[in-house]
């Protein structure tokens, strides 16, 4: 009898030996959840390292190493790029910047921009007979020069009816094509003071921006328009005479030619050409 009780004591003592196998599980469980955190987390200063290098290179078309210091313990990191063509060379005869349409050139921009001048010279005709209208097509683009009168009263930035009606006229063609649109608004030498406008930039400014705003209300998309006020700057006409003051004040809607940039400078020279003289 004592022989069968110590025996049933031992194999009572021999239960509890699961404890030790759960313990190492959860151990190496803990270990491996461990591992697996190290192995994922990210180095976010050798990211950017690495996307800075390989930027460089598809802009440059180098090879390049790229060697980080890692925290003790740990090892380089190299990355190799081999010798690539600039992305921006990658199309033969096309230059940087060429927004023209799949399977276009710059004959078929030509042929665009030719066609929206003749569309647009129709559709106004009278103010162009009447020279309150002038339609140029340059290497710039086509640009459309306004005398004040077909579009504001005296002194003012509201647009007037007959403004409106064409502002819809023309949106109807500029539609016709994707490019930019910038808007400029000049003015003559006359200072104008009052409680709208203090000063010729202020005037300017604003006739342009409810020129942008009629192109926008008749469908124009708003990221192809710019709005710029020049005040009396880039005269196409003299100053000192009642005709050449008449000429300066005035609105030049430019439909850019395809990779130009909408905030590019009006010389002179182009505000002369765009006027015909």
């Amino acid at each position: 009898m004592a022989r069968r009780r110590k025996r049933q004591e031992e194999e009572h003592e021999n239960h509890e030996r699961w404890l030790v196998s759960y313990a190492d599980f959860i151990t190496l469980l803990f270990a491996f959840f461990v591992v697996m955190y190290a192995i994922s987390s990210v180095n976010e200063g050798k990211y950017r390292v690495l996307s800075s290098a390989i930027v460089d290179a598809f802009r440059s078309g180098s090879t390049i190493n790229i060697n980080t210091t890692p925290p003790s313990g740990g090892a380089n990191t190299m990355i190799e790029i081999p010798e690539t063509k600039p992305i921006a060379k990658a199309v033969k005869g096309e230059p940087a910047g060429n927004k023209s349409k799949p399977g276009g050139g710059q004959g078929d921009e030509n042929a665009r921009l030719g066609q929206l001048t003749q569309d647009l010279a129709k559709v106004m005709d009278p103010l162009v007979q009447s020279g309150q209208v002038t339609i140029t097509h340059s290497s710039k683009g086509v640009t459309i020069d306004i005398r004040d009168t077909a579009l504001f009263p005296t002194g003012q930035a509201q647009p007037n009816d007959q403004s409106r009606l064409l502002m819809a006229n023309m949106a109807l063609q500029l539609a016709k094509v994707d490019n930019p649109i910038r808007v400029e608004g000049f003015t003559d030498t006359v200072p104008i003071r009052n409680s709208y406008f203090p000063s010729n930039w202020e005037l300017s400014a604003s006739r342009a921006g409810s020129v942008v705003r009629l192109f926008q209300e008749n469908g124009i998309k708003p990221e192809r328009l710019v709005a710029v006020g020049r005040g009396s700057n880039l005269p196409v006409g003299d100053n000192a005479t009642a005709d050449g003051r008449a000429s300066n004040r005035r609105v030049a809607i430019t439909v850019l030619a395809s990779g130009l940039s909408d905030a590019e400078v009006l010389s002179p020279q182009d505000a002369s050409l765009a006027n015909g003289r």
